[in-house]
């Protein structure tokens, strides 16, 4: 029996995990020509990113700002763009949460400081659509200037990111900069703006912007698959021009896919800001923008497939952490490796579909 088109027939039929099969393999090929022996390295990684309910905590607290990230990216590659703002929507997000919620507090400290259900209910979606909004805005810029104005996203995105990381971190240390520390944080947001961790992990920040995460993605999806505006969407990305002559407004369907693309960046860093912290820290981003942009082409621009891809990245960076005390040959940035050599074989099977079509 010819074993070439079973290879064959398993790789396209399962392409996402080929990717990922094929990214580890390479990356602990790496730690063995290393030095180390790379069954202990992924023994230490899945030990690290799952072995107790802390560990496992701490990579869905890791997976929940991917996930954002990752639908944001998602949701503008399925309409033909390529949004690289995430980070900058990311920390613009964080720091419009931090702010509302420190005015508010200012102003109704009796509110702020109340531990109640409904405050606390109310508090989250204030901070969130404060989130949504900032970064929703500046996706709108970006898709303005892409629909009206013909720049590219990629440009005008890149550019924005390093504004918005200057605007923040000029908040943060000139405005409402902590007096209890020299650490460049702000004030800890009052009780009913931050989130409560759940039970089961040890400890660690899990809370409920993880679980709006998962809702998020069920929406997105739903969107694109049973609205009229995710087919339009999806029309502007597979072929701009048709949906142009079939009466589609392309240039508005770009600005409304950068617009969402924003907003959900935007949400990206509450789960820190609101949950571990409760502050808005200069830096706390571990590149989570860029990383969805891997989330989003591992999972192929599908919202759903992105919350997996999210938990795998998230469970390389959680694992890769104990690499630096347990070998003597590989660090953490391993994880960057497995990462980069997942995407590469990822796109490699994307370009080659688009090309045998």
């Amino acid at each position: 029996m010819n074993p070439v088109p079973l290879l064959k027939s398993f790789v396209f039929r399962w392409p996402w995990f080929t990717a990922v099969l094929m990214g580890f393999f390479t990356g602990l090929s790496a730690a063995a020509f290393a030095g180390e022996n790379p069954f202990h390295v992924m023994k230490i990684m899945v030990m690290a990113a799952a072995g107790t309910p802390y560990d496992l905590g701490m990579t869905l607290v890791y997976t929940t700002p991917l996930i954002f990230s990752g639908l944001s990216v998602a949701v503008a590659y399925r309409a033909g763009l390529f949004n690289i703002g995430a980070e900058g929507q990311l920390v613009l997000g964080g720091m419009a949460a931090t702010i509302v919620a420190l005015q508010i507090g200012g102003r109704f400290p009796e509110f702020s400081s109340s531990s109640s259900f409904g405050a606390m209910a109310i508090g989250m979606m204030v901070c969130g659509l404060a989130a949504a909004l900032i970064g929703g805005l500046v996706g709108l810029m970006t898709g303005y200037l892409r629909a009206r104005r013909g720049s590219h996203e990629v440009v005008t995105s890149i550019m924005l990111n390093f504004l918005a990381i200057a605007l923040t971190s000029w908040l943060v240390l000139e405005k409402f900069h902590s007096v209890d520390t020299q650490n460049p944080e702000t004030r800890p947001v009052g009780t009913a703006f931050k989130s409560i961790a759940f039970g089961g992990f040890d400890g660690a920040p899990v809370t409920i912007w993880f679980v709006s995460g998962i809702f998020s993605a069920v929406i997105v999806a739903i969107v694109f698959d049973q609205t009229l505006l995710g087919f339009r969407l999806r029309a502007t990305g597979e072929n701009s021009e048709a949906a142009t002559f079939s009466g589609i407004d392309t240039g508005r369907q770009i600005m409304i896919a950068m617009a969402l693309s924003g907003a959900l960046a935007g949400l990206s860093g509450l789960g820190d800001v609101l949950g571990g912290a409760g502050r808005y820290r200069i830096g706390f981003s571990s590149d989570y923008g860029f990383t969805g942009i891997a989330v989003a082409l591992l999972a192929g621009g599908r919202p759903l497939a992105v919350i997996a891809s999210a938990f795998l990245f998230g469970a390389l960076h959680k694992g890769a952490l104990d690499l630096d005390f347990e070998t003597d040959h590989v660090t953490r940035d391993l994880a960057m490796i497995i990462q980069g050599c997942v995407i590469l074989f990822a796109s490699a099977r994307w370009f080659h579909r688009n090309k045998s079509s």
